[in-house]
């Protein structure tokens, strides 16, 4: 109960901090993206704000802490090459980003407010990741097991 409290506390915080900061409207995101147009440096701002926030916060928390609160253990990244998939999907993702303006947590944040644009980015990005997931399900049954362990790790929880 503790972990789905502390889940539901900091996605409220950040979704808050999404408003505020505007990050829920397309249109500053957009406009971040039109260089030579008219372009709206408040998205680097806010992203500057958050790291200058979040890094120390996370590096102390790193070497003091023996676990989070409400978890039994860190979950750190332990990869650390880059493939194509990598890139690939960064390239998609910041396409998709740079077109639509929507990320996924301000297009959650937005479905909230009640935004129909909002509600079909985020109805689209979860069709995309569900094929992802037949993809690699078809993929791992041609293969004879799991052709991405991180995937497969995902795809059965």
């Amino acid at each position: 109960m503790k972990v789905k409290i502390g889940a539901f506390l900091g996605g409220l915080v950040f979704g808050v901090g999404l408003a505020i900061g505007g990050m829920t409207q397309p249109a500053k995101i957009v406009g971040f993206f039109d260089f030579f147009g008219s372009w709206d440096p408040s998205l680097a701002f806010v992203m500057g704000g958050a790291l200058v926030v979040y890094t120390p916060v996370y590096r102390w928390a790193i070497r003091t802490w023996q676990r989070p609160i409400w978890a039994p253990a860190f979950s750190l990244p332990t990869r650390s090459d880059i493939d194509w998939r990598l890139v690939l999907g960064s390239g998609i993702f910041g396409i998709g980003w740079g077109l639509g303006g929507y990320c996924p947590g301000p297009a959650f944040t937005s479905v909230g407010a009640g935004s129909r644009e909002a509600l079909i980015f985020g109805l689209a990005m979860l069709a995309g990741v569900g094929a992802y997931q037949v993809l690699m399900r078809v993929r791992e049954g041609r293969a004879g097991g799991p052709s991405d362990r991180p995937a497969a790790t995902v795809i059965d929880g």
